[in-house]
């Protein structure tokens, strides 16, 4: 079960599919979060990963993921870890330990500036420190048992290179250069829509993107495929088939909602997936799914 616990952000990424930034005012509520980790447990859910946004930005934030972890096994939070590092939030680097939260961290590039061109000026140092401090704790260190994976994604209209040679280089280059270890690294595209699909637009590239994915198309990657396997819950309760159709309000079928999973633990959760064109970013080349 991803759970989307809010837009707020404190980056304003030109990649984000979803839009977030500091002005963002939509929060998931604590009734919707209480309804969240019933429907989780009524339908045998295996693993909640909680996204937003900066998630951290939720006023009910804390009290969720320890809640969370009191009968959950595998709890994710997908972080831009700069947040970490604002003030009022680096209690949060020992809490995630104490808990064991997985930490999915997005990190365009390991040169500043090539990842600021992504994210924004002032936005590399910050999460550099997090990163540390996450390592210091001992994330991402061999028999540690606190997982620290990264996410690269691709700046402009092309698609995500080797995973494992962009693996390499990100071990390699923030070992060396910042002391910094991690578990894995994915790669994946770049969803066309939000700010990437905008930019496309005004650069006259939307219709080359699209072509791209069309043409990279692997059926290799549709049993790996998210929506497959998770359901995505917005910040208001609603189902989607997956975060990318939360950004465009594409909701599931049925217009079922966290509500309803979490009254009926029979509710079917067997569906048709819906389907939009910017599904072949999660099928062109290795998939970002």
């Amino acid at each position: 079960m991803q759970v989307n616990i809010g837009l707020k952000c404190n980056f304003a990424c030109k990649h984000c599919h979803l839009m977030c930034s500091p002005k963002s005012i939509e929060e998931m509520s604590r009734e919707t979060l209480e309804a969240c980790l019933e429907a989780f447990h009524k339908h045998n859910f295996k693993t909640l990963d909680i996204t937003g946004g900066a998630p951290e930005l939720n006023e009910n934030f804390e009290w969720f993921i320890t809640e969370a972890r009191k009968t959950i096994d595998r709890v994710m939070v997908r972080s831009n870890l700069g947040i970490l590092e604002d003030d009022g939030f680096g209690h949060l680097y020992q809490k995630y330990a104490d808990l064991g939260i997985v930490i999915i961290a997005s990190l365009p590039h390991y040169r500043k500036k090539n990842s600021e061109k992504q994210r924004g000026l002032n936005t590399f140092d910050p999460t550099i420190a997090a990163l540390q401090k996450l390592c210091a704790l001992g994330y991402g260190q061999e028999g540690s048992g606190l997982e620290l994976n990264l996410v690269f994604n691709p700046q402009g209209a092309v698609m995500s290179p080797s995973q494992s040679q962009i693996e390499r280089e990100y071990r390699g280059r923030l070992e060396s250069d910042f002391g910094i270890v991690f578990n894995n690294l994915f790669t994946i595209n770049n969803c066309p829509i939000g700010r990437f699909g905008d930019r496309l637009v005004e650069t006259g590239n939307f219709e080359f993107y699209m072509n791209r994915l069309i043409d990279t198309f692997n059926p290799d990657t549709l049993p790996g495929m998210m929506c497959r396997s998770q359901i995505s819950v917005g910040w208001d309760g609603k189902l989607y088939d997956c975060d990318f159709n939360y950004a465009i309000d594409l909701p599931i079928k049925d217009k079922t909602t966290i509500f309803d999973l979490a009254k009926n633990d029979e509710q079917d959760m067997t569906r048709d997936i819906v389907f939009w064109n910017h599904c072949y970013v999660c099928t062109a080349g290795a998939g970002s799914s």
